[in-house]
């Protein structure tokens, strides 16, 4: 792929505020892998892509906005819950979030008449990362500068409390290790948790700080990969508790890092939001000399996702 910082997006959607977050859904349930979810300064909006090699009649993408939900304050994260689905009757919308206030908030629609919201309170600092139960959906894990990882059920009851030794930037569950639950620090620490024994069971060293996003690779369990400083990081966690593979990748810090689904050699990173400096990459593990495709960001583009179909799929990475 050749690069070109000056490359235009596909296609824009209009917003009338600023946007914080977006994320697709990562669960193909029906088609509810098409939706995708942005949250702005007081409000979350829900829609669809639909993609050109999807529906012949569509001419390159085609968005629609299904319903927009108010939350009153600063939308920081957002989580899909697996049990999101299109097809059936009525629809039903799952999601939570992660805001300003330190609190979440999981919101259930049908995308009519139903339209509920629970608040999750416990933490004390700000979020920096949730996801959902990949296989049942029943739990919610959340991480915080408060130095912890707590993990909810749906009734907003706390199940699982982890104590961290720093402010906690990522955390992910498996669909195939459902009973593990990878957690990373600030102070470089990524760790393995077992959700049966309560306890942790393995830990990764980055050597450098502040790590600032990790993911674990959905394509093999053996592999995570994250940011820490200017520099991406990449783990087999059969061989070392050190990186096996690292390089600068941002001038200015770099901020987040996601795996590809596709493949187990692609991943993206981005630089700290805001910079002058910041940009978003597409690295393969294959491609030594660099990224293999690059885009600066203006000042104060603060959204990035990875879509769950990018690259080799039918969707681009989305910024």
């Amino acid at each position: 792929m050749k690069q070109d910082a000056s490359r235009n997006a596909a296609y824009t959607v209009d917003c009338e505020d600023y946007v914080h977050v977006v994320e697709f859904n990562p669960f193909e349930n029906g088609d509810s892998g098409n939706l995708i979810a942005y949250g702005g300064n007081n409000y979350v909006v829900i829609g669809t892509c639909t993609f050109q090699e999807e529906e012949a009649d569509v001419e390159g993408i085609q968005y629609k906005t299904l319903r927009t939900f108010h939350h009153g304050v600063r939308v920081d994260g957002i989580a899909w819950s697996p049990e999101t689905r299109l097809d059936s009757l009525p629809p039903v919308i799952k999601f939570c979030t992660s805001a300003a206030d330190m609190k979440i908030r999981l919101f259930t629609s049908d995308l009519q008449d139903k339209n509920e919201y629970k608040v999750l309170e416990g933490h004390t600092d700000f979020i920096n990362g949730l996801v959902f139960d990949p296989k049942e959906g029943q739990e919610i894990a959340s991480v915080s500068d408060d130095h912890t990882c707590r993990i909810w059920n749906l009734e907003g009851v706390q199940t699982a409390h982890f104590v961290l030794h720093s402010p906690g930037m990522s955390v992910c569950w498996h669909p195939e290790e459902t009973f593990k639950l990878m957690v990373a620090e600030k102070n470089g620490t990524i760790r393995f948790y077992d959700l049966l024994a309560q306890q942790a069971i393995l830990s990764l060293e980055s050597e450098q700080v502040p790590l600032m996003s990790a993911h674990w690779c959905l394509k093999n369990t053996f592999k995570v990969g994250a940011v820490a400083g200017n520099d991406w990081l990449i783990w087999d966690i059969t061989r070392s508790s050190y990186p096996q593979n690292k390089r600068p990748v941002h001038m200015d810090r770099a901020c987040l890092f996601r795996w590809s689904t596709i493949s187990e050699n692609l991943f993206a990173t981005t630089g700290y939001p805001g910079k002058m400096a910041s940009q978003f990459q597409i690295h393969h593990l294959g491609h030594p000399q660099g990224p293999i495709y690059q885009q600066k960001k203006r000042p104060g583009a603060m959204a990035h996702t990875c879509n769950p179909n990018s690259l080799g799929g039918r969707r681009e990475w989305i910024t």
